[in-house]
C-alpha cells in the first residue's frame, strides 16, 4: 500500500544551529508532545503515514558529522533533534539561542514509554547485544505498567539483514521503534528505511538497553543535573577516553567559529 508522504522542512520547530548541526530548541515534554501528534497522525491516517525520525544530539554526533554528510543530513532533516548532552545545551547557550534543556535518550524511551502505555500504542526494541532488549523491555514494563511490548530483536545495521527486521516489525505490529545501534549506525539505519519502516516514530537510543537492563549503571541524579554524567561514564569506561577528546574539540570550535556559521 502507498504510503502518505509529510513534508518535515514545513513542520519543524524553533532550533539553533550547532556547527552546521540543527537542533531544535524544545522541552522532553515538548518532544514528547510532538510525538504524540506523529503518532495520531498515523492512526488516524490508517498508518499510511511515513515513519518520523527522532534524533537526541550530543558533542559526539556533532563532531561526527562534520566529516560524514550522510549523517549530518541524516540529522538537519530528522522530524526532531533533542539536545542530549550538556555540551549541546552550553554551546545553544552560548549562540544566544538557548535550549530549555538536556533530553536524554534514556529519560526519553522511559516517558515515551509512560505516553505509549496511556494511548495504548505498541513498543518495538531493536539492537544492542542478545538478551538486553529483553530486559530493557521488562524494566519499561516495570516503569510503565501495561506497556504493550510489541516484540525485541538484537539483529543488526547490517544491509543484508533489513527485509527481515522490517517484517519483524511489521508482524509484530508495532507503532514505536526504538533502535540501539549507537551512532551514527542506527540514525543512517532508519533514514535508509524510513519510507519501509511500519511504524509511526522510530528513534535511536543508543546505550538506553544498556541502562535498563542494568549492564550499565547510570551516574548519580547528582551528577546528571550538573552535567557530570560523560565525567561518570568515563570513571566506570576509562576505554572512551578516546571518544571523549570530541568534547574539547566540541567546544573550541564552537567558540572559535560556532557564532559566525551560526550567524551565516
Amino acid at each position: 500500500m502507498t504510503q502518505i508522504a509529510h513534508n518535515p522542512q514545513a513542520e519543524l520547530p524553533d532550533s539553533v544551529s550547532v556547527l552546521g548541526i540543527r537542533v531544535d530548541r524544545l522541552t522532553q515534554q515538548e518532544v514528547l508532545a510532538h510525538i504524540e501528534s506523529f503518532l495520531q497522525q498515523y492512526v488516524a491516517n490508517d498508518r499510511q503515514v511515513v515513519c518520523r525520525q527522532i534524533i537526541t544530539v550530543n558533542p559526539e554526533f556533532i563532531m561526527a558529522a562534520q566529516h560524514n554528510a550522510q549523517f549530518r543530513q541524516c540529522i538537519n532533516e530528522a522530524a526532531l533533534v533533542a539536545p542530549d548532552g550538556i555540551g549541546v545545551v552550553w554551546a545553544a547557550r552560548y549562540l544566544g539561542k538557548p535550549t530549555p534543556e538536556r533530553v536524554t535518550g534514556v529519560d526519553m524511551v522511559v516517558e515515551l514509554a509512560k505516553r505509549c502505555t496511556t494511548q495504548g500504542y505498541r513498543l518495538y526494541l531493536l539492537g544492542a547485544a542478545p538478551g538486553v532488549a529483553e530486559l530493557a523491555a521488562a524494566r519499561l514494563q516495570e516503569l510503565a505498567p501495561g506497556l504493550q511490548i510489541a516484540g525485541t530483536y538484537a539483529g543488526s545495521p547490517d544491509p543484508a539483514e533489513e527485509e527481515t527486521i522490517i517484517e519483524r516489525i511489521r508482524n509484530a505490529r508495532a507503532d514505536v521503534l526504538c533502535v540501539a545501534y549507537g551512532a551514527p549506525g542506527q540514525d543512517l539505519w532508519i533514514r535508509r528505511n524510513l519510507t519501509r519502516l511500519p511504524v509511526g516514530v522510530a528513534m535511536g537510543i543508543g546505550g538506553a538497553f544498556d541502562f535498563l537492563s542494568g549492564r550499565q549503571k547510570r551516574a548519580p541524579k547528582s551528577m546528571q543535573k550538573i552535567g557530570l554524567e560523560w565525567l561518570y561514564r568515563l570513571y566506570r569506561e576509562p576505554w572512551r577516553w578516546k571518544r571523549m577528546l570530541a568534547l574539547p574539540k566540541f567546544a573550541i570550535q564552537v567558540i572559535l567559529k560556532g557564532r559566525s556559521s551560526h550567524d551565516a
